[in-house]
């Protein structure tokens, strides 16, 4: 088995577009997954180039250890970062990119494997200052206040980039702290008792897209780049609804064209509506005439179903497999969450997909969204069974985890064994239409505590991970927690 060190030199051998830099300043820039998950997320590489690109500092980036995924229980090797090879707790500063709320336990990993305490009130002078942003402080990073130093709020281009130069020109550790505080939308748990919202920002940062591409990723060699960035709809419980500079920002078309290389064979067009974009179609097919291999995220049935113009233009750039939401498991539902899927947009779907070639059609839903009973599971068998008489259905299911600044904040969790018996029920009445992949219920349930928890639950995953990092784990730490008296961490908004 290659050793850690040997798996870095293989991976830096086969990259493209590195930036080689020194400086003054240089971070170690976190990922808390393994390194094919954290190359594949843009913001990672935009923070990347941000801190490349800004005089006198630099980083180098670290990943949890890949033997670490899928075993819970398993520590990992000593982290290094991959342009130096230099353990994390010879840097001055971790800066972690954090996407979710179970990716949190993936910090805890890397700082014990570093040597380096995973709670902040165990640590002082001798070790490194340890901030956090990334995807999760859009909804509910509190958590994170028992794990780290400063939490960075919302978009981070320019803000990572003014907290560098505040640790740069303070002396001590409490001076970096005061320094930190002072940074709008920048949260200091040591010296702050509410949370910021997230704030407006500038459009010029935009767009995003990839520095390094490698084949070593869930998304092999893609080149990624965004063509919009938020979103104007406001689904009762997603956290990128109406998120910044309240709804949708769009990259022209001839910016996102521009911007990708001529050696890149394949382009990811990535945001939390891309399919909104009004000049998507064209994007797509100007990419097709170029011979290029795309995808795209987040596609929504009522704007495929609107234009057979959009689904010829997917056939075009590849795509075998159309890929969208039902959000819902009925038409009840899907109102209560406010989406604007139809089932005649969602039929129309299926029948575009078989028009144009592809071999199936998949559709994303939650399942255990309040207010969900037997009868709405019913009707998604019925109704997935009626696509299925068109082209072949794939259904990729989520258990409902209510999410802080969203309209269903607060909402309970169904519970396990009510997920669980509706999956069934699900799985039982489409046996043989359709293939139905879930995630679990349990993890799940840990996830959901995490986005509706505090500090305390910050602390509790610590616990759990040293005991193991089982849901059992999970579950007692959790339960501890809950008997301990504690000052509840608030949110702005609360």
């Amino acid at each position: 088995m290659a050793s850690l060190r040997d798996t870095i030199r293989e991976r830096l051998s086969a990259e493209t577009g590195r930036i080689a830099k020194q400086a003054p300043v240089t971070v170690a820039l976190c990922y808390p997954s393994p390194y094919r998950v954290g190359m594949s997320s843009l913001g990672y590489q935009r923070i990347y180039r941000s801190l490349m690109e800004a005089p006198g500092l630099a980083c180098e980036r670290a990943f949890l250890d890949d033997a670490c995924e899928g075993d819970a229980s398993r520590a990992p090797e000593r982290p290094v970062t991959y342009e130096s090879l230099r353990a994390l707790d010879e840097h001055p500063v971790l800066a972690f990119s954090v996407a979710y709320e179970l990716e949190m336990a993936g910090v805890v990993r890397m700082l014990q494997a570093a040597g380096i305490p995973p709670r902040r009130r165990d640590r002082d002078e001798r070790h490194p200052l340890v901030i956090a942003g990334g995807p999760l402080t859009f909804s509910n990073p509190a958590p994170l206040a028992a794990l780290v130093d400063a939490i960075l709020v919302g978009e981070a281009e320019t803000r990572v980039v003014a907290a560098m130069r505040a640790v740069e020109g303070a002396a001590t550790r409490a001076a970096q702290l005061d320094a930190l505080a002072r940074i709008p939308h920048v949260f200091v748990p040591a010296l702050h008792g509410v949370l910021p919202p997230v704030g407006a920002e500038d459009d010029a940062e935009l767009p995003a897209y990839s520095v390094i591409r490698t084949p070593h990723t869930e998304l092999s060699n893609m080149f990624l780049i965004e063509t919009e960035r938020g979103c104007s709809r406001g689904c009762a419980y997603c956290v990128m609804r109406r998120s910044t500079n309240g709804g949708m920002r769009i990259v022209p078309g001839d910016v996102v064209l521009a911007a990708i290389p001529d050696d890149a064979k394949r382009v990811g067009l990535v945001g939390a509506a891309v399919s909104d974009h009004p000049e998507i179609v064209e994007i797509v097919n100007a990419l097709a005439d170029r011979g290029r291999e795309v995808g795209l995220s987040s596609l929504r049935p009522d704007k495929l179903a609107r234009s057979e113009a959009f689904v010829a233009a997917l056939a075009r750039v590849g795509y075998r497999t159309l890929t969208t939401a039902m959000d819902g498991t009925s038409a009840r539902v899907r109102a209560l969450l406010d989406r604007r899927a139809k089932a005649e947009q969602l039929v129309r779907c299926a029948e575009l997909a078989k028009k144009h070639g592809m071999d199936r059609l998949k559709l994303y839903l939650m399942i255990g969204v309040p207010g969900e009973t037997d009868a709405d599971v019913d009707e998604c068998v019925a109704f997935t069974t009626e696509l299925s008489r068109i082209v072949p259905v794939a259904l990729g299911i989520a258990p409902f985890c209510a999410k802080r600044n969203t309209p269903l904040d607060g909402q309970p969790f169904a519970g396990i064994d009510v997920v669980d018996a509706r999956l069934e029920r699900l799985r039982r009445g489409l046996r043989g239409r359709a293939d139905v992949r879930a995630t679990s219920a349990k993890w799940a349930w840990v996830e959901y505590v995490l986005a509706q928890g505090g500090e305390a639950e910050g602390h509790a995953l610590v616990d759990a991970v040293a005991a193991g990092g089982s849901f059992r784990a999970y579950a007692r730490a959790f339960e501890a927690a809950e008997r301990t008296p504690r000052r509840a961490l608030r949110l702005a908004s609360a």
